[in-house]
């Protein structure tokens, strides 16, 4: 499960209410992964390098130049938009000055938008098993960026490059990073954390806490490559599972 919901600690509540068991991470730390700003929030508090953002928040619909003004003198363009709470890329938009105003109309129902410096460079991302770094792939998405149809769609042709071509000082560091984002938001289970490598330096964007299984889905992906089969990560994550996560 995916977004609102699904990764935001509510099913999660539900199910520890029932005491029933489940996988991945718990009620607090998925609504901590879930919510941009307090995410980046922490990321920052622990020296994690993530994009300069900006919230905007209130009658974003009737202030729109208002926060193209903002917005210019803030972080200038361009920028990302995005909901503050969704999951799957789900309402993100790269933008110029020009196309701004347009594509925050297209949130307009949105209370609270975050809007983040665009880093550009590699796309890279790393997943988390536990307490392993478990493995490092990285993304050239044929589309602007790895966005919902990228993610889901086989005709979109992302390639995805195993083994990440960086010097091993690199790949260290950058899964270093993931499992201190990992850990320092209290994740569980199987975490995927997504990266810009951009001028040497690897800039955070969000910790996914419900990573996709399908079969064009990046942990699997990962652990494969490490050696471990689709029906050996499922038979982790169920022993795995638990209460009080």
């Amino acid at each position: 499960m995916h977004g609102r919901y699904g990764e935001d600690g509510y099913i999660q509540l539900i199910l520890e209410n029932e005491k029933i068991k489940y996988t991945h991470s718990g009620v607090k730390a998925s609504s901590i992964c879930i919510n941009k700003i307090i995410s980046k929030e922490i990321f920052l508090k622990k020296k994690i390098l993530t994009p300069r953002f900006y919230l905007l928040k209130g009658n974003i619909r009737d202030n729109l130049k208002k926060s193209l003004f903002i917005i210019k003198k803030k972080l200038n363009f361009p920028v990302v938009i995005k909901p503050i709470n969704e999951g799957s890329s789900v309402g993100v938009y790269i933008c110029n000055k020009k196309n701004f105003i347009q594509n925050l109309k297209k949130l307009g129902s949105e209370k609270e938008i975050l809007v983040e410096k665009y880093i550009p460079g590699r796309e890279i991302q790393v997943a988390i098993m536990g307490s392993r770094k478990l493995g490092t792939i990285e993304l050239v998405p044929k589309r602007k960026f790895y966005d919902y149809k990228a993610k889901y769609d086989k005709k979109s042709n992302t390639e995805h490059i195993l083994p990440v071509n960086l010097p091993p000082k690199k790949i260290i560091e950058i899964e270093n990073i993931a499992l201190k984002a990992h850990q320092t938001t209290g994740c569980r289970g199987i975490t995927r954390s997504d990266f810009r490598y951009y001028k040497n330096k690897f800039y955070l964007l969000e910790i996914n806490t419900q990573p996709g299984m399908t079969e064009l889905s990046l942990v699997p992906e990962i652990a494969k490559f490490k050696g471990i089969s689709f029906y050996n990560l499922i038979k982790w994550m169920i022993k795995d599972a638990s209460l009080n996560r």
